[in-house]
């Protein structure tokens, strides 16, 4: 009798926690529902959502309406799945992974500003992972090895697609970092010296007394030097059309789904309609636009346009918000540095860089 009521105990208790799992299981997908449909998606849409999230094992799926990182997790698994099927050029499928990155660009915006925030670079901290724009040559990992008062030392920068030797000293950078539960930094600096400072090859480099740190705008935008060809656009070329012939040799030193800033040789003037194509993840992208501003450096007799883009097309435009948010693949990680809204990229330009 009392092994039976013992059995019977147990059942009872399994059978209340399977019940109550299976209804907060239930009520925890009632609520993300509810919670995709604030967030202006269809119910079709949430449903996919809802997919996704459980192909991704996330533990709460409700974080996806708030979580960047989690929801970065199912925008990649969405990416991959429709190379791998062949439905990434079906409109469906880009209009879904178009409104996919505007509520993931909307999630950064709208973080808020943090208080701890910092406001020159004597107050980052040693380890502190960097990148490093050597204009003309490239992007390259560094971290911070020391921070005295005096000047910044930096490990020797690194690049595994820049075999050849580069000398630093003297060198003009930008230097970009990312803080934990803060937000992205960058700044201009100079290269004092080549040193070893705790047994490791590195570089001193001069402070700056101001940051650049992300702002609330309506484009996220990142830095980079990615060669492509540049074209002058006539009255009758048809958008988004892909050249054969090769154009004027020009790189592209920021890119965003609403335009970008390119360095070419030579003086070239506002106004101009101008069509730019380069590679992503050895896909081709074409993006027309007008040129709204340009910065001359006549010792060096070459031009930095910035490019206001025409209307893209969803799949470009998401290729691009691809490129942006790092959902392409890691071979190309070296290139997705230096992410920056538009405010910033517009005291940058003030300041005489290539934003």
């Amino acid at each position: 009798m009392f092994t039976l009521a013992v059995v019977a105990a147990a059942l009872g208790v399994a059978v209340l926690f399977l019940s109550r799992s299976k209804k907060e299981k239930s009520g925890s997908w009632i609520q993300f529902f509810a919670k995709g449909k604030d967030a202006g998606f269809s119910f079709k849409e949430i449903e996919l959502l809802r997919r996704l999230a459980v192909k991704c094992n996330i533990e709460e799926p409700n974080s996806l309406f708030w979580s960047q990182n989690q929801l970065d997790l199912c925008i990649r698994s969405l990416v991959k799945n429709l190379r791998m099927s062949g439905e990434v050029e079906e409109s469906g499928s880009q209009d879904f992974l178009s409104k996919l990155y505007d509520y993931r660009k909307k999630i950064e915006m709208e973080k808020p500003r943090i208080k701890n925030g910092i406001s020159n670079s004597r107050q980052v901290n040693e380890g502190q992972p960097l990148r490093i724009l050597l204009s003309g040559t490239g992007v390259f990992r560094s971290q911070v090895v020391k921070n005295i008062s005096q000047y910044l030392t930096i490990s020797r920068p690194v690049n595994s697609k820049i075999t050849d030797g580069v000398t630093w000293n003297g060198q003009k950078i930008s230097v970009y970092f990312w803080r934990e539960d803060d937000a992205g930094y960058v700044f201009d600096s100079a290269v004092e010296d080549e040193v070893f400072s705790k047994g490791i090859s590195s570089l001193k480099i001069s402070h700056a007394d101001s940051l650049f740190r992300t702002q609330k705008r309506k484009s996220i935008r990142i830095k980079c030097h990615r060669a492509a060809f540049l074209y002058l656009v006539k009255d009758d070329d048809i958008p988004g059309k892909i050249e054969t012939a090769p154009g004027l040799k020009c790189f592209i030193e920021d890119l965003s789904d609403s335009g970008c800033a390119i360095t070419v040789g030579g003086k070239a003037n506002a106004g101009l309609r101008v069509k730019i194509q380069f590679a992503l993840d050895n896909i081709a992208v074409s993006m027309s636009g007008t040129v709204r501003f340009v910065e001359f450096k006549e010792d060096i007799n070459r031009s930095t346009l910035h490019i206001e883009a025409d209307p893209l097309s969803a799949e470009t435009r998401n290729h691009i918000l691809g490129e942006v948010f790092g959902m392409l693949p890691d071979e190309d990680e070296e290139e997705l540095p230096f992410r920056l809204l538009d405010d910033e990229s517009e005291e940058i330009i003030g300041q005489g860089g290539a934003g």
